[in-house]
């Protein structure tokens, strides 16, 4: 046990099983604590490192200093040998130079905590934050999670709808009370909000809160990713973040108009607001249909507007073709939940027309237009 006198890096502590073991286990076979006490600098060199180990959270299987090394030293030889056959000069045994195998391990090691803490220590964190705030709540709340490959529509007790993503997950009341409408994300939802000026609606995103009275806007916010963002599509929406885990100094208001977004880096809990989303490439990467599309109809076939409809939410619309073959709508649905563009295309055909929904099924019962 007398190398760990010769520890002078974190790295060093990391790669000992032992160290490992007595951080993770609280069990001290080799005296580290008595080790420790022996010397002031050495003291604080552990436990950053031992900070490292809890924050990270690596599991026993996590890659041993062995297998880095073999994977480095066959990746150079197999650069060593093709330029070999590309040359017939000298080759240099690059791997032997102690300063590029400093580098190298720098930079996996940079790597692997890099990774660690997007995926495990982010993770965590916001996984806690997100039962926390359902915890808090007194409303008697309904989780739905969507574990399929395809977007679904969650329909709320006050009309607005929620487009939510694999992978993702909502909170909410069966129905809202009080003074406020609030609803809790883990994942990627598209809102589009009943409008209600005497009562706001909330979306709580882990370390984020966005308030709305009627509009449509995009929340990404998955436990495993570094960053929190919102995008408006239409409307209004202020931003701020949420005051039950964040300090006081750190509390920001930040209002979106159409086509704006926010960003908010949870490494350094900071926003930065995007006015053009068309200059920030990730944004317009992410863009769905329904981001896109236009609701606006001007004698438009309603074949053709149920065709939009289905593009944007992925749903799937059975409707009577013969019967509506000829009819055709002006009408402008941008601002409007899903429930209410059925019910305003129902009223506008009139003729005994409503619409049954059922998940991502949708019926439509109509004798035709007036």
């Amino acid at each position: 046990m007398q190398r760990r006198n010769q520890y002078t890096e974190i790295e060093d502590f990391l790669a000992d099983a032992s160290f490992l073991s007595w951080v993770r286990s609280n069990v001290d076979r080799d005296h580290w604590e008595e080790w420790t006490l022996e010397d002031a600098k050495r003291a604080k060199l552990v436990e950053t490192a031992r900070l490292w180990v809890l924050a990270m959270k690596v599991t026993e299987n996590s890659f041993s200093t062995a297998t880095v090394q073999s994977a480095l030293v066959a990746t150079w030889n197999k650069i060593e040998k093709k330029e070999d056959a590309i040359s017939n000069k000298p080759v240099v045994k690059l791997w032997n130079r102690n300063w590029l195998r400093s580098i190298a391990a720098v930079l996996v090691f940079g790597l692997l905590a890099t990774w660690t803490y997007s995926h495990l220590f982010i993770s965590n964190n916001t996984t806690q934050i997100y039962n926390e705030l359902i915890d808090e709540n007194n409303e008697g709340l309904v989780e739905q999670t969507n574990n399929s490959d395809k977007p679904q529509i969650i329909t709320l007790s006050d009309g607005s709808s929620v487009l939510l993503q694999p992978k993702s997950k909502l909170s909410y009341p069966k129905t809202f009370t009080g003074t406020e409408r609030r609803v809790y994300l883990s994942g990627e939802g598209f809102f589009e909000i009943s409008k209600n000026p005497q009562k706001p609606f909330l979306v709580y995103a882990n370390e984020i809160v966005t308030r709305v009275i009627g509009t449509s806007f995009k929340v990404t916010a998955y436990a495993n990713k570094p960053n929190i963002e919102v995008l408006v599509r239409t409307g209004k929406v202020k931003i701020e973040s949420n005051k039950a885990i964040m300090n006081n100094d750190k509390n920001e208001d930040i209002t979106l108009l159409p086509n704006e977004a926010i960003r908010f880096t949870r490494q350094d809990l900071k926003f930065k607001k995007i006015t053009d989303i068309t200059k920030d490439e990730v944004l317009i990467n992410s863009l769905s249909n329904i981001e896109q599309l236009s609701f606006d109809f001007t004698d438009i076939p309603v074949s053709q507007i149920f065709k939009t409809i289905e593009q944007a939410y992925l749903v799937n619309i059975d409707y009577p073709k013969e019967k509506l073959k000829n009819c055709h709508l002006t009408t402008s649905l941008n601002d409007q939940p899903l429930p209410e563009k059925l019910k305003i295309i129902c009223k506008a055909l009139g003729n005994n027309t409503n619409y049954e929904m059922n998940g991502n099924q949708i019926i439509i019962d109509s004798d035709g237009c007036n």
